[in-house]
């Protein structure tokens, strides 16, 4: 142990140094119980992740095939045309905690895919601009559902990898500097004990000489 790292070498300050590496070990493995349970969750909801994301590459590729065929049938002027008016969506969300990781949830929402008749179509849009509406109608309507899961698998992760970095520090940083310390402050009460002992028996056969003279 370095000499600036060293405290006083006294019984308390032995004490108080187990209890805060018993601290440290309490810690440790409250630490690595919320690791497994971070990592259980994250493996349950990555199954899921993963199929929606593949269904989202799917209908936004299917989609924007859509717009672009649109384009090239009706033109931008055209397109943009057939887009008005524009019109606003809105999410209901609720904030949880999942294992001490705050996430947020859609609880509710505007409908976003809607029949023919509900998107109040401009009279003469051809089939192309339809398609089109349609089909990113319904991968809004996907992106808004994957949104909170995608959120969440994000913080799991960020507070997966905190913990562990948690958990590398208190026991490959904090507990073996708690056990040097330990160690040297026992080894040095250990041989100021050992020098009390030897100046007491010293003590003792001055004494002895001195009462047979």
């Amino acid at each position: 142990m370095k000499r600036t790292e060293r405290i006083a070498v006294t019984r308390q300050n032995l004490l108080r140094s187990r209890r805060r590496l018993d601290r440290v070990f309490k810690g440790a493995e409250l630490l690595r119980r919320r690791r497994e349970a971070l990592a259980r969750e994250l493996l349950r909801l990555a199954r899921p992740a993963v199929d929606a994301r593949a269904v989202v590459m799917r209908e936004s590729g299917q989609a924007y095939r859509a717009l672009l065929h649109a384009l090239s049938v009706e033109g931008e002027s055209g397109l943009r045309a057939h887009a008005w008016p524009a019109r606003g969506a809105w999410v209901e969300i609720r904030f949880a905690h999942v294992w001490g990781v705050p996430v947020a949830n859609i609880i509710n929402k505007s409908t976003l895919h809607r029949a023919l008749d509900a998107r109040g179509t401009a009279p003469g849009a051809g089939p192309s601009v339809v398609d089109a509406g349609d089909r990113f109608e319904v991968l809004l309507d996907l992106l808004l559902d994957a949104a909170p899961r995608e959120m969440l698998l994000r913080r799991l992760g960020d507070a997966l990898s905190r913990t562990s970095r948690q958990v590398h520090a208190l026991e490959n940083s904090v507990a073996p500097k708690l056990n040097g310390q330990i160690g040297w402050i026992r080894a040095s009460l250990d041989e100021r004990e050992r020098e009390e002992h030897e100046r007491l028996k010293r003590f003792a056969r001055r004494r002895a000489r001195a009462a047979s003279r």
